[in-house]
């Protein structure tokens, strides 16, 4: 059954039906503040337009009128409703599976809260029978988006050739325009007329061979792409190599002059040992944890700060100075600011792209997922690992030197090996990040992780139902 919670609400499409989708819009509209209008995106999904009437359908029962912006990244959504005033539905089930969707929701002033969530559950009501819907449209909210990005970084990407992952990304087409804008040669990737789920923090093997593939074939400094609404960002240096989003994070906050960033435990150390900003805040995973964070900080009177997730999704929390032009804040996870910033920052310093991210501490991640893994399964084994019950791990990882609760069970051993168990909050997956001196021995141990994990899940009895 469809699910409601940090990602806002999913499931399989044919059971996110019209009444349940209007019914949560109705909840939605109802504890936000009162506005006139409520701005409605979607991505490329089969099943997007059909949600996207229902969504209308919800608002014209709470007698709001719903604007249609079309098929648009999340963030250039979210920026539209803040420059209106306006609260937003963003269809979408970003990277999950073609048969799933689901729904996103903002505020006027950004993602909406885990105190939203409590009260958009509590506010959900009955049927409301039929209503009138009278559709405006608003083609400008993609335009804007544009606009933000083409005169802050202009010109400052002159002569890379930068290849672009197209699949089914709503950001398609506008990956290539910003490439443009900023000076480089874009090159279309991959363009795909049915939907790819793309996991930007969990890429399969097809896609990363096809990254080295395409890298060789095209002569490019970089590959980018996106997962499907395009808040995620994916980067792959110039051998087609991947640049996990935990690394674009520290480099990203860097090009921008950032003083202080936000990340859930899940992401690189390579933050702290780099020395890229100056305080460091960790959180549990997801970004609405990231927010409330960044704005802890910003209470505290830490001016520049920002944040972002192992999945790349970056947030600026406040307005930095770019040479001579200025970037509004922007609380949501966006895909264009730290690609354009870390391909800025290569540029700018004469570098290729493998060698900038060479300049960081030698500390790699790797992480997968188990799919199809009910959560009171997936649970179990967390609380396995917090009981001290360590017989999940190989033998060859030395003795656990420290255990953070914060999201999950995350251990660091005494070799400084790192393994990273917890739920997934939206899906029925067991997620398992590793962190290591290499790529190799990194990518070894979640092999060995994923398969004693699996192992472990299938001698488990089935939960009662």
């Amino acid at each position: 059954m469809p699910k409601f919670g940090t990602s806002g609400l999913r499931g399989l499409a044919v059971e996110l039906t019209d009444e349940l989708v209007a019914q949560h819009v109705r909840a939605f509209l109802s504890v936000v503040p009162p506005a006139k209008q409520v701005l409605i995106g979607r991505d490329l999904r089969d099943s997007s337009p059909r949600l996207v009437q229902a969504v209308g359908l919800g608002a014209a029962q709470a007698g709001i009128r719903p604007v249609d912006c079309g098929a648009l990244p999340t963030p250039a959504l979210a920026l539209a409703a803040e420059q209106a005033g306006s609260p937003a539905v963003m269809v979408t089930g970003s990277h999950i599976p073609a048969d799933r969707n689901g729904l996103k929701f903002y505020r006027a002033d950004g993602e909406i809260t885990k105190d939203d969530e409590a009260r958009i559950l509590a506010a959900l009501s009955p049927p409301a029978g039929v209503a009138t819907v009278q559709w405006s449209a608003d083609p400008g909210a993609l335009t804007a988006f544009r606009a933000r990005y083409a005169r802050v970084f202009a010109n400052t990407l002159t002569g890379l050739r930068v290849g672009v992952y197209q699949h089914s990304s709503v950001a398609r087409d506008l990956m290539l325009d910003l490439l443009q804008d900023a000076g480089a040669t874009p090159i279309p990737l991959g363009r795909s007329n049915t939907f790819i789920p793309v996991d930007t923090e969990a890429v399969d093997p097809a896609t990363q061979a096809a990254l080295k593939r395409w890298a060789s074939d095209h002569a490019v400094d970089a590959i980018i792409s996106t997962d499907g609404d395009a808040d995620r960002p994916l980067l792959a240096d110039e051998t087609g190599r991947l640049v996990p989003g935990d690394v674009m994070g520290p480099l990203a906050a860097q090009y921008l002059g950032a003083e202080a960033a936000v990340t859930p435990v899940s992401s690189n150390t390579v933050l702290e040992a780099s020395g890229a900003v100056t305080q460091v805040a960790r959180c549990r995973i997801g970004s609405p944890y990231v927010i409330a964070e960044m704005a802890r900080l910003r209470a505290a009177g830490q001016a520049r700060v920002v944040g972002y997730e192992a999945n790349g999704g970056f947030l600026l929390g406040y307005a930095a100075d770019i040479d001579s032009a200025t970037l509004a804040p922007l609380m949501t996870r966006d895909f264009a600011l730290p690609l354009l910033s870390v391909l800025a920052l290569a540029a700018a310093q004469g570098q290729s792209l493998s060698n900038l991210v060479a300049t960081l501490p030698p500390r790699f991640t790797a992480s997968d997922r188990l799919q199809n893994v009910p959560a009171e399964a997936s649970q179990a084994l967390v609380t396995r690992l917090l009981n001290g019950n360590y017989d999940l791990f190989p033998k060859h990882l030395t003795d656990v030197a420290q255990v953070d609760t914060t999201d999950g069970a995350r251990l660091t051993f005494a070799d400084q090996n790192i393994v990273h168990i917890r739920p997934s909050g939206n899906a029925p997956e067991l997620r398992c990040y590793v962190e290591a001196s290499t790529p190799e021995t990194a990518q070894t141990i979640l092999n060995e992780m994923l398969q004693r994990l699996h192992k472990a899940i299938n001698a488990q009895p089935e939960p009662r139902r």
